[in-house]
């Protein structure tokens, strides 16, 4: 059977971190330069780290890609500090702990792979996972984050390349797999021919999920026999939407 190599968003899809990232922004942009953000950030669904503090140190004045690494160097050793508000405000969203199990049991009859295709900076996506222990069937050293590119898309082949270093197996087209809650998650998909499955649990409905170009639109992850069937099926166009 043919491999497969799962990545899931976090933000909305896996879990709901109670504002987590937005808290941090505010607190690194006090602390290294005294200033508080200038407006509120634009939407930050299905948008990378990197995008979001250029947007965010270009509205407060500064020169942000100059200062864009270190802004994320600060923002990673201050995520830790956050893991006690996630876990007390945030939660889990339906069904994931048995989907992400139900997954990992079909590495019985094929090599397959989870791991995060996420905006997250690595440390702020360990953090939100960790808070409700979610690592367990994750590969979070394959993984993709926000921290290399203002562009989603760009992360999808990084994921690839490092899981088919690790286990010794090509992913390419749709051996990959990619779950979230926006279009920018299906675009990201599209961009390099994976299968995207979208889910309806963040601030994005159905119907628009299944006009970005998923293959499969979801509720939500609480029906684990349709969140596999969603994994593993071949290309159509997607399950009934609704708006």
């Amino acid at each position: 059977m043919r491999p497969v190599l799962v990545l899931w968003d976090v933000d909305y899809t896996l879990v709901h971190a109670a504002g987590a990232g937005r808290a941090l922004y505010d607190v690194v942009l006090t602390e290294l330069y005294g200033v508080e953000l200038a407006a509120p950030i634009t939407s930050m669904a299905g948008r990378t780290d990197t995008s979001i503090a250029l947007e965010t140190l270009t509205a407060a004045g500064l020169d942000a890609r100059a200062e864009l690494q270190r802004f994320h160097r600060r923002l990673a050793a201050r995520a830790h500090e956050h893991a006690d508000m996630v876990r007390e405000r945030g939660s889990v969203l339906p069904g994931v702990r048995a989907a992400l199990a139900a997954v990992a049991n079909l590495g019985a009859d094929r090599t397959v792979v989870q791991s995060v295709l996420t905006g997250n900076l690595p440390a702020l996506a360990r953090v939100k996972l960790a808070a409700f222990g979610l690592t367990e069937h994750l590969d979070l050293d394959v993984g993709a984050y926000g921290d290399v590119s203002d562009i989603r898309a760009d992360l999808v082949p990084i994921a690839r390349r490092n899981a088919a270093a690790r286990y010794g197996v090509d992913f390419t087209g749709r051996a990959t797999v990619i779950i979230g809650d926006t279009p920018h998650d299906v675009a990201a998909a599209k961009a390099h021919d994976a299968r995207a499955v979208g889910v309806g649990t963040g601030e994005f409905s159905l119907q628009q999920l299944a006009d970005a170009g998923a293959d499969v639109v979801l509720a939500d992850l609480s029906d684990t026999g349709e969140v596999v069937a969603a994994i593993l099926g071949d290309s159509g166009p997607p399950d009934a939407a609704v708006p």
